[in-house]
């Protein structure tokens, strides 16, 4: 049942539909919705001593649960042939496992924990944020300094909070650098940074203790780590790349559905509820799928590929020494 498209369909026109009872049911009893401001940083409900929590933390916190929950209650009676949740469970799990598999291959095992963490943090994370409740409901809190209140949503989608994007990003790039130092090695997995392979067969071959290198091979040296310093930069921009894409998808979203529900709260708004399902979903499958892609880079054995090029450069002289000789 849930291979078919029509089932995804089904929710997002459920999920519409809900938030239309809402304000259907709401308005004719005098009951006010406000409509939600637009910040774009993420508003301080509360603070346990110097930790201030955001009304983004909170919805981290109820996402973490709602995972839980749900884990909890698709295997806590595990049956040998599946259904219900446990049916559901399986087939996104298996879905994400080939899709792992498919690209790291026999490293799918080590890295698919990482990979379903992300991709089912964030599409619950996105969807939840279209449930009622989100930046509808409000609370009071006293502005400092002063005796006045101020109005803040308790709930808001926790990707809209560039903090929490970011960290999901370092979260990937470092995962993919562990994951790396464990396949490859730890020494051997920074001459991806930092590429000094030429320069140690130079040094050798002076020494007598290998092949002499001409000094060409120290001028190829410095392009080895010049091209090392882009990779090293190259991944700093992955974590900017990862964090501000779901930011601002998501955080654009937001404002445009708050906007369309408000200005058009009944039919007209369903076809955007149905744009930001499929949004939040793409989103979440484009963050999994790329940080695959990079641990699949990572865990590459470079080391592997500079040494088998490495005979064939020594080869190519000996047929000339031996014409000479002759």
């Amino acid at each position: 049942m849930f291979r078919k498209p029509t089932f995804w369909l089904v929710v997002a026109v459920v999920v519409a539909l809900a938030l239309d009872l809402v304000y259907m049911v709401a308005h004719p009893f005098g009951i006010k919705i406000d409509v939600p401001a637009i910040s774009l940083a993420a508003e301080e409900v509360t603070h346990v001593g110097p930790l201030k929590v955001t009304n983004t933390l909170i919805a981290s916190w109820v996402t973490m649960v709602v995972l839980l929950v749900v884990a909890f209650l698709g295997t806590r009676k595990m049956e040998l042939v599946p259904r219900g949740l446990q049916n559901a469970l399986e087939f996104v799990i298996e879905t994400l496992y080939n899709l792992v598999q498919g690209t790291v291959g026999a490293h799918a095992a080590l890295v698919f924990p990482t990979i379903a963490t992300l991709f089912l943090f964030i599409i619950v994370s996105n969807w939840m944020g279209l449930l009622p409740g989100y930046l509808s409901l409000v609370v009071y809190k006293a502005v400092e300094g002063g005796h006045e209140l101020e109005k803040v949503s308790l709930l808001r989608s926790a990707n809209t909070d560039l903090n929490t994007t970011l960290a999901l990003a370092i979260s990937s790039v470092v995962m993919s650098q562990v994951y790396g130092i464990m396949v490859v090695g730890f020494p051997r997995y920074f001459l991806r940074f930092f590429n000094i392979r030429r320069y140690i067969a130079f040094f050798k071959g002076l020494g007598g203790r290998g092949p002499r290198q001409g000094f060409g091979g120290l001028f190829m040296g410095i392009i080895d780590l010049f091209i090392g310093i882009l990779e090293l930069f190259d991944e700093f921009t992955k974590i900017m790349s990862f964090g501000f894409r779901l930011f601002g998808n998501i955080f654009a979203g937001e404002v445009l559905l708050g906007v369309m529900v408000f200005l058009l709260p009944f039919v007209a708004s369903l076809p955007f509820l149905g744009l930001e399902l499929f949004v939040g979903f793409i989103q979440a499958f484009v963050f999994a799928v790329l940080s695959t892609a990079f641990i699949a880079q990572a865990t590459a054995h470079h080391g592997d590929e500079a040494e088998a090029h490495a005979p064939a450069e020594h080869a190519a002289p000996q047929p000339q020494a031996a014409s000479s000789v002759s």
